[in-house]
């Protein structure tokens, strides 16, 4: 077990968790994206990327969270993302303070060790709002007409369960899938398969249990593949794949008050960490 990413990742959970609603819960939400900024800007200039919901609501205008991180070789950028709002009424540890801190913990070793691929990281916000941060984001870069290698969305991350049938599955998925909620996934559109299949590899050997499903025509055909800030690059035409525990299929205190950091598995949480530092730098 690697107990200083381990103490690390749990000093930013300790900072994370708490309700953070944009609304509802508006100093939690302001604390932890002012968070995120500060450490992020330890790692060099943050871009506050602004846009504006269509809500009727006060505060209508939303940050997402830049760090652009160059690159060893002049090469397309690769975007990994993680939204940093929660639900009404739940502290959001599993979501997805647990994707927050392992993006947090990815740019610190990224900075420090740079890979052949410049690396955005960014913290999306309005994601349980319909992905609005990500939207925004999305269709600036294909407004800009920017090319990406693709884009990886942390969500959801940090809770298993080894009982038999604790896994649940879309219609017809769990007779290629295993029973126990104990494995990593990667679910991605057919652009993404090349880097799902070379990421699976990198999690398993950091010892992280690890399945990967492709998915064509933008999810439409699964729905529940798109609850996260990857489906909005997928709209988009880019290579996108999103790394989870698989959410409500697995997690009974998916958006709950129990939604604490006692019910992450950190042992779990750092193996991710480290399959990602090895799969980012094989790109």
């Amino acid at each position: 077990m690697d107990t200083t990413v381990q103490t690390q990742l749990s000093l930013h959970l300790s900072h994370l968790v708490r309700e953070r609603d944009s609304y509802l819960a508006s100093a939690g939400h302001f604390y932890v994206k002012e968070y995120i900024y500060q450490e992020l800007s330890l790692l060099g200039p943050v871009e506050r990327h602004a846009f504006r919901t269509l809500k009727k609501v006060t505060h209508s205008v939303h940050e997402n969270l830049i760090l652009h991180l160059p690159g060893t070789q002049p090469l397309p950028p690769i975007l990994v993302g993680a939204h940093f709002d929660a639900v009404p009424g739940s502290p959001g540890a599993d979501d997805n303070a647990s994707g927050v801190a392992v993006l947090l913990e990815l740019a610190k070793y990224f900075h420090d060790h740079p890979a052949r691929h410049p690396i955005q990281w960014i913290g999306f916000d309005m994601e349980e709002y319909g992905l609005l941060g990500s939207q925004a984001y999305a269709q600036t870069l294909k407004q800009n007409h920017q090319k990406i290698a693709t884009m990886i969305s942390l969500e959801m991350l940090g809770y298993v369960d080894d009982r038999p049938h604790s896994q649940q599955y879309p219609t017809g998925l769990k007779y290629f899938y295993p029973a126990a909620g104990n494995f990593i996934a990667l679910i991605g559109n057919l652009r993404a398969i090349p880097t799902m299949i070379k990421m699976t590899r990198h999690l398993r050997e950091k010892g992280a249990p690890c399945e990967w499903l492709p998915v064509p025509l933008r999810g439409k055909i699964l729905p529940e593949t798109r609850r996260s800030d990857h489906a909005a690059f997928w709209d988009q035409g880019y290579s996108a794949f999103m790394v989870t525990d698989t959410a409500h299929l697995r997690n009974p205190h998916y958006h709950q008050p129990t939604d604490t950091i006692e019910t992450l598995n950190l042992d779990f949480l750092v193996s991710i960490f480290h399959g990602l530092v090895q799969g980012l730098r094989s790109f």
